[in-house]
């Protein structure tokens, strides 16, 4: 079959007539070897570049995903300005903390994956059937956590039967749960969850649910050594995304670049950021 291939310039008929709507399966089926799970480790343990915090929060008429932008690997800053969230498909996002190399190519394969089963059944999965996807891909890289090389990322999206937006996340054997108004994940998460309790509301307008995730990422550079907070010397700040009914959509650096600043300066009038009621 490969001689034939290579003679007649023609892909074999596997390869264009597909028998399952989900990418995975075909590549498994035809390339396993390609698929991050089935990859071959060395033994020992293994120092790689770890993301850290990613946080969401919902509002009525959306949802909002973000990360810092720092990547350590031990007690060393591999990278600042590593990019964490993405975008799944037009109305869903994912945001990625572990492992940063297997991380963003588990991105890379979902949305392949999505786009995939949009080619092949001619309409987009539900919110529900997006998350479970990616609940199967991470349970796929079991054994690669098994070894430290963990990938436990964050879903959100914008849900258009139930008109909302909706969270999701993950444990490393490919649990699932359905977060309701805000979740975190990564090395900070514990101080950016924290934080977010104190102030989240149900009635948060959309620049009000950006400027909670911006204090969320700060309250957790504040006390997590592996997230790093907005860094106005070198112009990085965190990447905040905005799903609702119109898709998914990135804030621009400009607009970052203000709502970080705003809160820094706040932040020197009250260190501790802003302030909860007791009652």
């Amino acid at each position: 079959m490969e001689a034939n291939t290579r003679s007649t310039g023609r892909l074999p008929a596997a390869f264009l007539t597909p028998g399952s709507s989900s990418f995975m399966d075909f590549l498994g089926a035809h390339s396993p070897e390609l698929l991050p799970g089935n990859r071959k480790l060395p033994d020992g343990v293994i120092e790689a570049p770890h993301g850290t915090t990613i946080v969401a929060t919902t509002f009525p008429g959306g949802v909002v995903l973000a990360g810092d932008r720092r990547a350590t690997m031990g007690n060393m800053i591999a990278q600042r300005d590593i990019e964490k969230v993405f975008p799944a498909d037009e109305y869903s996002a994912v945001g990625i903390a572990g492992t940063a190399g297997l991380a963003v190519e588990m991105v890379k394969l979902f949305q392949l994956e999505l786009e995939h089963f949009e080619k092949v059944e001619g309409a987009t999965l539900s919110l529900e059937g997006k998350a479970n996807r990616l609940s199967t891909m991470i349970r796929s890289n079991l054994g690669m956590a098994m070894q430290g090389l963990a990938v436990v990322p964050l879903f959100a999206g914008w849900d258009e039967g139930k008109e909302k937006g909706r969270i999701f996340s993950y444990d490393v054997t490919g649990g699932r749960s359905e977060e309701h108004g805000f979740a975190a994940t990564g090395s900070g998460s514990i101080f950016a969850r924290g934080s977010m309790k104190k102030l989240y509301r149900p009635d948060l307008t959309e620049e009000q649910a950006t400027t909670l995730v911006v204090q969320a990422l700060y309250d957790a550079a504040d006390d997590d050594s592996a997230t790093g907070g907005p860094d106005l010397y070198r112009h990085i700040y965190p990447i905040v995304t905005v799903i609702t009914d119109e898709g998914f959509r990135r804030l621009s650096d400009e607009e970052s670049q203000e709502l970080a600043r705003t809160v820094t300066n706040r932040r020197l009038e009250q260190p501790d950021g802003p302030r909860a009621a007791l009652l």
